[in-house]
C-alpha cells in the first residue's frame, strides 16, 4: 500500500499513535476540571476509547490499573443494557456498581457513545474516585455494600443532551460533600465529550468512516506481540502464595499461574473466603491488579488494551475474598486487590529463575479523616460543634527492591497514584500534619535494597475530636524479601500518647492527641552482605539505615565520620560468611 492510501500501515501507526494523544487529552481534561483531591492531586482515575463492542482500543497512560482494566471491563455491561443501537448522540451513561464498574460504591464510570456524521463510531469511558458516597464512608466497617453508601445502577446521566437533575439531586442529598461529588460527574462528563470531539477530528483529518481497521489492527497486533513474550518464558504451573492481614484475621491470597502457548491462564483457588469486613474484592478488580502483575513483567511495552489482556485469563472461585459476591462489603477492596502484583510476582519469579523484584507495600496507606458531629461514633456530645470536613490524601510506603536497583521509598506502587500535597487538606479542613518524613531501616536489607516507607504524624486544631478511618495492612505481615533478602519493617497505627490503634476500621482520635502513621517498608533483593560496603555507608550517612543496622543486617561498620571502617567491617563479613 501506498501513503496516500488512507489505511496504509504508515497511516495507521499514525492513526494509533494519534489515538493515544487523544485519550491522553481526555484523561488531563478530568485532572483539570476535577473537583475532589483523588482526581485533581493524585491522579485516582482513567480514561480510554472503545470500539461499538465495547473492547478497549486505547487508554490514556495517566490512571491506575484497578480503574483502567476494571473499566475495560465495564464498558460491556453498559452494552448490554444499552446496546449500540439505542444510543442516541448527546446521551451519557453512569454506574458505581462494584460489580460492574471499578470495584466500590466510591468509583463513577462514565460512558459516552462518539457520532460522526449520525452514525456511532466509538465510546470513551473515563472513571474516578469521588471523596465521599455517604453511608458509612470509607471504612471498612460495614458489613453489607448497601451500608458503604448510594448504590447507583447502569442509567442515564443526560438523554440526548438533557441532564437528569433528579439524579443529580438525589446524589446531592446522600453525600457529605455534595459540591465535590456533584463537581466530579459533570468533570467525568466533560473530559469524555473532550474525548469524542477530538477523535472527530482525527477521522476528519484521515478521512476515515469508521475505526474498524485501525481497531483491529491495534488488537491484534497488540496480542501478538504479547503472546511472543509469553512464549519465550519457560511454560508450566507456578503457584505462590502470600498471607496478608486481613480484617479480625489473616488472608490467604493463592494463585496458580499456567503459562502455555495461548498465554497465560492465572487461578486463585485456595485463597481465603469472603470477609466480614469491607475487604473484599470483585472480581472485575481481581483480574485487573493480577493482569497488571503479569504484565508489569511479562509484556510492560505492550499497549494496555482488549489484545494484550486477553491473553491474561484469570479467574477466582465464587464466594473467595477475590470474587465476593453482593451484598458483600467492598469498599475497602483495594486493601486486599493491590497484593495480586505481589502474587504474580512470586509465580513469575519461579518462571523466570528471577528478574522480578521483592514483595512490596503494596497496598496505600491514605489519610482519610472525618470530623462533624457525629462522625467519631463516640460520645456526641464532644463533637456536636465540631467543624465538619471529610479528606482524603495519598500515601504509600516503599515498594520492593528490582532486579539490579533498590526499591522506591515512600511510592505507590501498583496503584500509581501521586501523594496528595499535605497544604492541600490542611487548607480545607482543620488537620495538621505535624511530621511527614522517611522511616528510618523499613526497607528491608540485602544486595539491593527495599525502599523506605514514610511517618506521618497528624492532629487537629479543632478542639474536638476527629474520626480517623484506617484501612491498612502489611502491620502483621510485612513484606518479604527475595533471594536472601530480608523483609520490610512492618507498618504501625499508634497514638502520641502511646495506645495501640487497630490497622483497620473507623477510629477516634482525640483533639489533644496525634496520630502516628508509621507505612511499611519493602522487602530486599539479594544477600545484605554482597551490598558495596561503600553503598552502605551511603544510606548511614542519607539516614535511611542506622549504623546499628549497617552493623547487624550488612554487616558494615560505619564510623561516626560516615567512613566505612575497613577492618572492623572484613571482621564482620568474615564472620557472616563462616
Amino acid at each position: 500500500m501506498s501513503f496516500n492510501d488512507p489505511l496504509s500501515p504508515i497511516r495507521l501507526q499514525l492513526m494509533w499513535d494519534r489515538l493515544i494523544a487523544v485519550v491522553e487529552e481526555q484523561a488531563l481534561a478530568l485532572i483539570r476540571t476535577g473537583f475532589s483531591t483523588s482526581t485533581r492531586e493524585a491522579g485516582d482515575l482513567s480514561a480510554g476509547v472503545f470500539d461499538l463492542k465495547g473492547d478497549m482500543l486505547a487508554q490514556a497512560v495517566t490512571g491506575t490499573p484497578g480503574h483502567i482494566n476494571s473499566m475495560a471491563r465495564a464498558v460491556r455491561h453498559f452494552l448490554a443494557k444499552f446496546p449500540a443501537h439505542t444510543m442516541k448522540e448527546g446521551d451519557i451513561f453512569l454506574t458505581n456498581d462494584p460489580w460492574k464498574g471499578t470495584g466500590h460504591l466510591h468509583d463513577f464510570t462514565f460512558v459516552t457513545p462518539t457520532f460522526r456524521r449520525g452514525k456511532m463510531v466509538a465510546m470513551f469511558a473515563s472513571t474516578c474516585h469521588v471523596v465521599d458516597i455517604g453511608g458509612r464512608g470509607m471504612t471498612t466497617d460495614a458489613r453489607q455494600v448497601y451500608e458503604e453508601g448510594l448504590y447507583i445502577p447502569l442509567m442515564r446521566f443526560a438523554r440526548e443532551g438533557k441532564v437528569d437533575e433528579t439524579l443529580v439531586e438525589i446524589v446531592s442529598a446522600n453525600v457529605r460533600e455534595p459540591i465535590q461529588v456533584v463537581g466530579d460527574l459533570y468533570s467525568l462528563a466533560t473530559c469524555n465529550e473532550i474525548g469524542c470531539r477530538r477523535l472527530i477530528e482525527m477521522m476528519d483529518e484521515f478521512a476515515i468512516d469508521d475505526l474498524d481497521r485501525l481497531g483491529a489492527h491495534v488488537l491484534e497486533k497488540s496480542k501478538q506481540a504479547s503472546l511472543e513474550l509469553i512464549r519465550k518464558i519457560k511454560p508450566g504451573t507456578y503457584k505462590y502464595s502470600m498471607r496478608v492481614d486481613g480484617a479480625d484475621k489473616p488472608i490467604d491470597l493463592v494463585a496458580t499461574m499456567t503459562i502455555g502457548d495461548s498465554g497465560i491462564d492465572v487461578d486463585f483457588a485456595g485463597t481465603s473466603g469472603v470477609s466480614a469486613f469491607g475487604i473484599n474484592v470483585p472480581v472485575c478488580y481481581t483480574e485487573a491488579y493480577a493482569s497488571f502483575g503479569v504484565k508489569c513483567i511479562v509484556a510492560p511495552k505492550v499497549p494496555n488494551n482488549e489484545g494484550s489482556l486477553s491473553v491474561i485469563r484469570v479467574t477466582a472461585p465464587p464466594d473467595s475474598i477475590l470474587n465476593a459476591q453482593k451484598p458483600a462489603p467492598v469498599a475497602a477492596r483495594h486493601v486486599t486487590g493491590q497484593m495480586l502484583p505481589d502474587v504474580m510476582f512470586g509465580c513469575l519469579h519461579q518462571a523466570l529463575g528471577g528478574q522480578v523484584p521483592a514483595e512490596g507495600t503494596s497496598c496505600l496507606w491514605n489519610l482519610f479523616a472525618l470530623g462533624g458531629p457525629g462522625s467519631t461514633g463516640g460520645d456526641p456530645s464532644e463533637t456536636v460543634h465540631a467543624k465538619p470536613f471529610s479528606v482524603m490524601s495519598f500515601h504509600a510506603g516503599g515498594t520492593g527492591a528490582r532486579p539490579g536497583a533498590d526499591g522506591l521509598s515512600a511510592t505507590a506502587f501498583p496503584s500509581g497514584v501521586k501523594n496528595v500535597p499535605i497544604e492541600v487538606n490542611e487548607a480545607v479542613s482543620p488537620i495538621v500534619v505535624w511530621r511527614k518524613e522517611y522511616r528510618q531501616d523499613s526497607g528491608g536489607a540485602g544486595e539491593f535494597r527495599g525502599g523506605l516507607g514514610q511517618i506521618m504524624e497528624v492532629g487537629t486544631l479543632d478542639k474536638a475530636p476527629f474520626a480517623l478511618s484506617a484501612y491498612y495492612d502489611r502491620i502483621d505481615h510485612p513484606a518479604r524479601g527475595r533471594e536472601g533478602g530480608l523483609a520490610g519493617k512492618a507498618g504501625s497505627l499508634t497514638l502520641s500518647s502511646g495506645k495501640v490503634l487497630r490497622g483497620k476500621g473507623l477510629q477516634e482520635v482525640p483533639s489533644k492527641d496525634r496520630v502516628i502513621i508509621a507505612m511499611p517498608g519493602g522487602g530486599g533483593l539479594g544477600n545484605p552482605r554482597k551490598r558495596p560496603a561503600a553503598v552502605v555507608a551511603e544510606d548511614v550517612r542519607q539516614g535511611f539505615i542506622s549504623s546499628e543496622a549497617a552493623r547487624r543486617d550488612y554487616g558494615v561498620a560505619v564510623n561516626d565520620d560516615g567512613t566505612v571502617d575497613e577492618g572492623e567491617t572484613a571482621k564482620l563479613r568474615a564472620i557472616a560468611a563462616e
